[in-house]
């Protein structure tokens, strides 16, 4: 054998190894591409299943929401009435008080005009 026979075989046992590791790096490869596409496929079906039930949560929500402002709906004239009395209450105490100072002002009127007669009498003995 020669030297370039040699040199030949050298390159050719090298190919032979470069060639057996890429398809041991491709195989390894593929087995990692199937694995990511499994774990895409079961996601994907999670997120299908994840999604339909937040379809169901946002319906129930918004039944939810419409029952609620329904309700609400209900009790602002319950508020209003409430409000209305409480302003009826208030004028009621503002005229009781104004009545209250319209009697003791006659009350005192009256007082001083007797408490001024009487010492008028008593000056004129």
């Amino acid at each position: 054998m020669t030297i370039g026979g040699l040199a030949g075989l050298i390159a050719a046992v090298a190919f032979f190894i470069i060639a057996i590791c890429a398809a041991v790096l491709l195989i390894k490869l593929s087995k990692t591409v199937d694995e990511v596409n499994k774990n895409i496929n079961s996601i994907s079906q999670d997120i299908t299943v994840i999604s339909k039930q937040a379809e169901d949560i946002l319906a129930s929500s918004n039944s939810l929401v419409k029952d609620v402002n329904e309700k609400i709906n209900t009790l602002d004239p319950v508020y209003q009435a409430a409000a209305d009395v409480g302003q009826s209450v208030s004028d009621l105490n503002n005229a009781t008080q104004n009545l209250a100072k319209k009697f003791q002002n006659r009350n005192k009127k009256s007082f001083m005009e007797k408490a001024a007669g009487a010492g008028f009498r008593m000056f004129k003995k």
